[in-house]
Order: C-alpha cells, then sequence, then structure tokens
C-alpha cells in the first residue's frame, strides 16, 4: 500500500513546543505521522519565527507575506478582524494569499503529495484552491470559518467555490456542518473532530474537597461568555469560587463587572492558559462552565470531562455534540441566567458519580485519542487520493 504524503496548510501552528495556536493541528498531523505517512507543514511567517523548522519530528516551511511588522495576521487569533477592519489588514491579506500560494505550488513541486489538508476554508482553503493544481484538497472547518461565512452574505460565493474545490470537506461538529451545508456546498460535509492531549488531561484521583471552585477557560470576550456566567455567580445559593484562565479585549470590563455583582472577591484571574495550567484547574474543578455562542466544537468540553470534571454548557454551537446528561454533562439555553445558576447549584450540591466521570472520560477517549482522530483522516486522505 502506498505511504501518503500528507500536506497541511493552515494560518495557525504551534510556534514552539506547547504553544496553544493551532495546537490541535499539530496533534493530527504527529498522529498521522505516528501511522506512518510523510507530512509537511505550510504556515505564515511572524516575527520572530524562522522560515524552515521541525517541531518535535514535523518538518515546517512558514512563508515571507511581508516585512516582519506587517507579518501580524497569523498565530494571534484576530485575522478576520484585521481582514475586515483595516486597509492594512486587506494588504497584509492580499500579499499572504499570493506568497502562499506561490508557497504552496513549490512544496507541491518539491514534496508531491498526495493530499492537500487546508485547515480553515478561510485561508488556508482559499490558498489551496489556487495552488494545489490537480493535488486531492481536503478542507476542514473548525468554526471561526464558518462564523465569518455565515455572518456575511457577501462572502457566500466566495466560500462555496473554496468548498467546492475540495475532494472532500470536513467539519469539526455536527452544528459546523450544518451551518456550512446551509452555504449552498456541493459536499456532503462529515463530521470529523480534531484530536485532544490525552496523555496530560487526565482524571485525578477521585478523592474530592469540598473547596473546589468552579472553571471557566477561554478567551475574554462576548462569544465565550463569561459575562452570563459573571450574571450567574451573584445568584448562586453559595459563595463559590471561580477561576478564569484566558486572556483578551474585555477583561477589564469583565473585571469591573464583577465588581459592580459584588463578587470580585470570588473570582481569580489567572491569565493565559498553558495546557499543564489547564489540565491542574481542571483535575481539581467542581465543575468547568462553558457559556459560549456558537462554539465550533468545544475542546475545553473534552478536556475537562477526560480529567474527569463536571461540564456546564450552553445548547449552542458544538456543545451539544461533546455534552451530554447521560455521562454527567448539563445543558443550558444560551443567555438563560437564571436557568445558568440553577445548574451550576445543582452539580455543586450533587455527590460525585465517579460511574459517569468513568463514563465520560472513555467516551472522550475513544472520540478524540490522537490516534483514533488519525485513523479516520487517514483513511479519508486514502479515499480521496485513491491509495
Amino acid at each position: 500500500m502506498t505511504v501518503p504524503r500528507i500536506l497541511f496548510v493552515t494560518h495557525a501552528y504551534p510556534r514552539f513546543v506547547g504553544d496553544a495556536p493551532g495546537s490541535f493541528v499539530h496533534r493530527l498531523v504527529r498522529g498521522v505521522q505516528a501511522l506512518g505517512a510523510e507530512v509537511r507543514v505550510l504556515a505564515p511567517h511572524a516575527e520572530g519565527l524562522a522560515e524552515r523548522e521541525v517541531l518535535e519530528g514535523v518538518p515546517i516551511h512558514r512563508y515571507r507575506y511581508a516585512t516582519e511588522t506587517m507579518e501580524t495576521l497569523a498565530y494571534t487569533g484576530t485575522m478576520a478582524e484585521q481582514v475586515l477592519g483595516s486597509w492594512r489588514g486587506k494588504v497584509a491579506f492580499g500579499a499572504m494569499l499570493l506568497a502562499g500560494t506561490r508557497a504552496l505550488r513549490r512544496e507541491i513541486r518539491t514534496f508531491r503529495p498526495t493530499v492537500v489538508h487546508a485547515h480553515w476554508w478561510f485561508p488556508s482553503g482559499m490558498l489551496a484552491a489556487m495552488g494545489a493544481g490537480a493535488t486531492p484538497v481536503v478542507i476542514t472547518m473548525h468554526g471561526s470559518d464558518v462564523r465569518l461565512a455565515v455572518s456575511r452574505p457577501v462572502v457566500h460565493p466566495i466560500a462555496r467555490r473554496v468548498l467546492g474545490r475540495a475532494a472532500a470537506v470536513t467539519a469539526v461538529s455536527g452544528w459546523l456542518a450544518r451551518q456550512a451545508t446551509a452555504l449552498g456546498t456541493r459536499h456532503a460535509i462529515r463530521v470529523a473532530p480534531m484530536a485532544v492531549d490525552t496523555e496530560r488531561f487526565q482524571p485525578a484521583d477521585p478523592a474530592v474537597g469540598a473547596d473546589r471552585p468552579l472553571v471557566f477557560a477561554g478567551r475574554l470576550n462576548a462569544q465565550k461568555g463569561l459575562a452570563d456566567l459573571l450574571d450567574a455567580m451573584a445568584r448562586l445559593k453559595g459563595s463559590a469560587m471561580l477561576q478564569v484562565i484566558g486572556e483578551g479585549e474585555d477583561r477589564a470590563a469583565l473585571e469591573a463587572r464583577a465588581a459592580r455583582l459584588g463578587i470580585a472577591a470570588r473570582i481569580r484571574w489567572l491569565g493565559r492558559g498553558t495546557p499543564e495550567r489547564l489540565a491542574t484547574a481542571f483535575r481539581g474543578a467542581a465543575a468547568v462552565v462553558i457559556p459560549s455562542r456558537e462554539e465550533g466544537l468545544g475542546l475545553v468540553a473534552v478536556e475537562a470531562q477526560l480529567c474527569g470534571a463536571p461540564v456546564i454548557g450552553y445548547r449552542s454551537g458544538g456543545l451539544p455534540d461533546v455534552i451530554d446528561p447521560s455521562y454527567g454533562g448539563v445543558l443550558v439555553e444560551p443567555g438563560d441566567i437564571a436557568q445558568l445558576a440553577s445548574a451550576i447549584d445543582a452539580v455543586l450540591a450533587a455527590a460525585p458519580d465517579p460511574s459517569r466521570r468513568d463514563a465520560a472520560v472513555r467516551v472522550m477517549r475513544g472520540r478524540f485519542a490522537p490516534q483514533a482522530v488519525a485513523e479516520r483522516y487517514v483513511a479519508l486522505y486514502r479515499e480521496v487520493g485513491a491509495l
């Protein structure tokens, strides 16, 4: 059987071991590599990065597209905002598309991949549509790219054209697949989530204390919903503490909100969430609360359950794919603060249920372990590449 050669194209990929941007893509790449495939990664350059390097055995080419002071689109999670919000961003994005297309064509000539796997249709799917030539393309949608397309009808024709170029399209949750299908793509979009670090995110000893905090982990912006959680904290029957892991543009406003609600002393702002910090927090949590709207999937929910923590989330986006009452999860209606507070109170008052916790760990490992995810994608590569 022919060994597949997979060229991964992405605008987010770890810059160093343990870096967060695109870490789930890196886990997939390494999982595919462990199954015997040859792999390479093509990503944009940014200030201070090498143009070519090997990260944990993965060869990476970070292509230059502007002067370093202009190379700000990747790795920050703000590409769409920069492109839509300023002429500087639009100029940089145009340069990225041109340079990225040239770099992709060079990689195809030298590496001769059997499949190009583009992550996010915007912008990597666009690069693949312009530069992959006859090489089969798989496009995976993660959330922000679908929200961009759905929220701006002017983008629909571009998205349809890019997705129509692919041999196969995947989305990381059923909700994303339905949203993307509504754009009018010709593909039956397959649901295929990314991998989670199941070695790091593992449950601790089941013994628990009565003073465990609630945990929130995510970017501090409106979409992640921390403001709703703060409002719910003010309604709780007890005086539970909340650990907030993450940074973002709304931090000052959220701190002021907590002060107005009279709960500032019950909130610990822990800053950026390293994988180690997240795993430790989840293992010690009374519950992890995810009041996000239109979450692409919700890897935080997966990681928390792998650590044995109960998870409470909004019935929105891809969260219902991974939060299930049958193994201890709780879903509430988005924006219903009273229901969110009641759900938190109920979880805090309930005795731990080891059988449900173990079921959640088992289900999450079966779906999100790197080898399981990599095997599904290698099967797809063989299908579209006719290997």
